[in-house]
């Protein structure tokens, strides 16, 4: 999806006009609505300092607009077969089912890949179950990895809180 597409999508998604997103981000009252329609559109792309005003009025990591060009099947493939030789994924057949899993022989960054992967299938296994909204989960992982980040600081700060009242 390209980067036009993540602005519509997630605009939309957080209930926003072309015309509240680009006052958000910065642009005269005007011209905001043709901005973001040039964006969405494809016509224009925004500039890494804009990527970051239209994420912090959207509510996201600026990550989560620059994902990889994912708009084909062969974009797709593509970007698999780079996570396979950056980050060890490797396609396997498991009880018939196509899987992506990481290979912990052959990479060095399986640990980390491993603890990301584990959070975000616990985060995922939560919404599944009821305990997360959609919108919730939708939260975390547009706003990955912050929220965790935040979480880690929180549970630390708790730790320590305790221990000093002991």
């Amino acid at each position: 999806m390209a980067i036009g597409e993540r602005i519509r999508f997630i605009r939309n998604l957080r209930g926003m006009t072309q015309k509240y997103l680009g006052l958000a981000a910065g642009f005269d009252e005007r011209t905001a609505d043709v901005r973001v329609a040039q964006y969405e559109s494809g016509t224009r792309t925004p500039k890494d300092s804009m990527i970051n005003s239209l994420a912090v009025a959207l509510g996201i990591s600026p990550e989560a607009l620059t994902v990889p060009d994912i708009d084909s099947y062969i974009c797709v493939m593509h970007t698999l077969f780079a996570l396979e030789d950056l980050y060890g994924l490797r396609i396997k057949n498991l009880d018939g089912e196509l899987c992506i899993t990481l290979d912990k022989f052959n990479s060095p960054s399986f640990s980390t890949m491993f603890d990301m992967f584990s959070t975000w299938q616990k985060e995922y296994d939560k919404f599944k179950r009821g305990e997360i909204t959609k919108d919730e989960y939708d939260d975390w992982r547009y706003n990955y990895p912050k929220i965790e980040a935040q979480r880690i600081k929180e549970a630390l700060d708790a730790h320590r809180a305790e221990r000093k009242e002991q």
